[in-house]
Formats: structure tokens, sequence, C-alpha cells
């Protein structure tokens, strides 16, 4: 079994929820307190041993590569003003890891952005991490997967069970059987309404992928909107014997959604040392008014 070395990160998306604030930026640039929503998906994949990151763009996404580069005049300033603390911080982002990047010419789905990457990633399995959803860094995400992936050789999804009324956002997988802490897929549907549903585990934008996985996308239709659907590739490797579920025991947020946004801004921002206390009296002033 090869060891996992790369992660994909599609990143080409044109972020229509967010707009009005995504009509010139990128969506994964919209900051968690201070830090990108794409830089916590980075560490993420670090921590976990990841060692190159494969990052699928399209146009008006310059400001991703720019900010995991080096930014010579910025350093320089701080440096003469003296200002190790931020220096530090801006070098240690272009440091992080090794980068590289592919573009996806045109909007045509999630399957069509990982296949962009195909000859990047090579021959090798791959992490594939989707910037929509968060992890709390204290708690395993990635981690869980890799270890399944180990355990059995095959491509696994992290799945968390969501609310049946939520089963609509996401693509849902067969519910194990027996408690099983890991679990043969045997079924799984692109956003089924909560009657067509086989489950109420949720696949949340975390997978290890053989890659096999590249061969399906390559053979794939075109379905809904003229888009290529990860779903469906993943469908045949089910059908294969070849995938398999692995709960992630992490908190997620999801930052794809505003109210979920706005409420992981409110976390991360409780979780800082320097803004914890006071932004704890400021919310409980505020609540005391409404």
């Amino acid at each position: 079994m090869k060891t996992l070395r790369k992660a994909v990160i599609p990143v080409a998306g044109l972020g229509t929820r967010f707009l009005p604030a995504t009509k010139a930026q990128p969506k994964e640039m919209l900051p968690l307190v201070d830090t990108p929503v794409i830089q916590y998906v980075v560490e993420e994949a670090i921590r976990a041993g990841i060692e190159s990151l494969v990052l699928v763009t399209g146009r008006g996404k310059a400001a991703i590569e720019n900010h995991f580069d080096v930014a010579f005049e910025l350093e320089d300033t701080l440096r003469r003003r003296g200002r190790q603390e931020d220096l530090a911080l801006v070098q240690g982002i272009s440091h992080l890891a090794q980068f590289a990047y592919v573009r996806q010419g045109e909007p045509l789905g999630l399957g069509h952005a990982v296949l962009c990457a195909r000859h990047a990633v090579g021959d090798e399995p791959f992490a594939l991490l989707l910037g929509d959803d968060v992890f709390d860094e204290q708690d395993s995400a990635l981690d869980a997967l890799i270890e399944a992936y180990k355990t059995t050789g095959k491509s696994v999804v992290g799945v968390q069970e969501v609310p049946l009324e939520h089963v609509s956002r996401y693509g849902i997988v067969n519910a194990p059987i027996g408690g099983d802490p890991i679990w043969n897929v045997t079924a799984i549907v692109e956003k089924p309404s909560p009657t067509q549903a086989p489950s109420c585990w949720a696949v949340v934008g975390r997978y290890v992928l053989e890659p096999r996985v590249f061969e399906h996308l390559a053979a794939l239709e075109p379905g809904v909107g003229g888009e290529y659907q990860l779903t469906d590739a993943l469908a045949v490797l089910a059908r294969e014997g070849r995938l398999v579920a692995a709960p992630i025991p992490a908190k997620r947020y999801d930052t794809g959604n505003k109210l979920d946004y706005l409420k992981a801004n409110v976390e991360f921002a409780l979780k800082r040392p320097d803004l914890r206390d006071d932004f704890a009296v400021y919310l409980k002033d505020l609540a005391k008014g409404l």
C-alpha cells in the first residue's frame, strides 16, 4: 500500500452563496476571525502528514496563490519596522507545504475539478478536502480517514450524521450494520430528498481516494447542468466493493452556509486567548438587549 503524501483541494468555485462579498475575491479567502478559510483546510492536511498540496483553481483565484506565496514587499516592511511576530506569521504561511496549482477552465462540477488534478497527483492515493467544511483543529478529522484507508486499503469517504431535513444538502451513504466503526458503502446518493435518502449519514467534504477514481471520473457522462459529479464516480467504486465510510469525530463548521459561517466566527473568536474574555463580555451584554 502506497503512503499517502498528496492532497487535492478544489478552490475553483464561484462562491455564489456569498455574493456580493465574493464578486471580486475568492470565497475561500473569507476569514474566520483573521485567518482565511482555505488556510484552516491546508493546515488540517499538514497536521495529518500531507507533504504536497494540489489546489485546483480558476479565474479570479490569484489571491489564494498569493496568500501561500512569499510577499517580499510586506515582509521587508515588517522587518524594517521591527515587527518580528507579524513577520514570522507571514513567512510561516509560505512555508507550510509544497504547493502546486492546476486550472479548471470551466465550472463543470466537483468531479471535473478533481479530474483536473490527475497528472499532478499521478498514480498515488490522495486526500481530497473541500473548503466549505472546516473542522475543529483540536480534534482528529482527516486522521480518521487515513487510518481507515490503512486498515482497509480502500477509498474512504468521511461521514457524519445530519438531521433528516438536511440530507438534501449532501451526498448520503447507507448506514452501518451493527455499529461497525468503518463500513462498506453499498449506496451513495447525491442530495436525495428525505424520503429517498438511504440514511442520515452525510459525506462531509473529506475523502481518501485511490488513483483508480480518475479512470471513473474520465468515463463519466455530464449530469444535471452539464456537470460531472464526484458522487457518480464514487458510486462506481462502491459497486466494485472499493469504498468504505468512516465517521469523522471532529466538530464541523459549514462555512458555505451564511448562518453557520457567522456561528463559526463566533466560536473561533471564543477559542482565541487574545479575544475570548472581552468578546464573551460583549456577547453577554449584547444578549441582554435582545
